[in-house]
């Protein structure tokens, strides 16, 4: 394969790959507005018990993951077949799952699923146009998962991201 065909390849995987990490971000930060961002507009998600538009999908999974006290997403094996403007991938993840309520055992679980996405280049732009999370395995925790960090906007991404935001707007990139 020519070098420039190659890069391009890894140049696409890679902004495949970084809305992957962005989409799983968003849910455990609860930024509904950076998981919307990894879809095109139109966009389907079948999820676990959710099937429709992503736009449904947002209104219906912000109300669900206020009921717990917080996620952890973790890709693993990630895979792209790329078919010009298309590509096929297919990424394993482990989400780790824990309630507000310590006596709410129910919401404590991890699973392991697969995100099999078709993800579609528009306006040079790749995106999700429809996700499949097919869930693998689920186990329940017996015991209470506690989560220590919070959800708001004392995260340290947050805070870094604005301090580097505004070094960036005074022109002092160097560190």
């Amino acid at each position: 394969m020519p070098l420039d065909d190659e890069l391009r390849r890894l140049t696409d995987e890679a902004a495949i790959y970084r809305a992957l990490t962005a989409y799983c971000h968003g849910i455990d930060r609860r930024d509904l507005e950076l998981v919307r961002s990894v879809y095109h507009p139109g966009a389907v998600d079948h999820h676990t018990g959710f099937d429709g538009p992503v736009e449904e999908f947002i209104e219906w999974v912000g109300p669900v993951l206020g009921k717990l006290g917080g996620t952890m997403h973790t890709l693993g094996n990630h895979r792209v077949e790329l078919f010009g403007d298309h590509a096929m991938s297919e990424t394993y993840a482990t989400a780790t799952h824990w309630g507000r309520d310590s006596s709410d055992l129910g919401s404590n679980f991890t699973t392991g699923v697969r995100y099999v996405d078709h993800f579609e280049r528009r306006n040079g732009r790749w995106a999700i146009a429809e996700r499949f999370a097919v869930r693998e395995w689920l186990r329940t925790e017996g015991d209470r998962l506690t989560g220590v960090a919070p959800r708001t906007d004392e995260d340290p991404t947050r805070t870094f991201r604005s301090q580097l935001e505004q070094l960036t707007t005074e022109g002092n990139t160097s560190c």
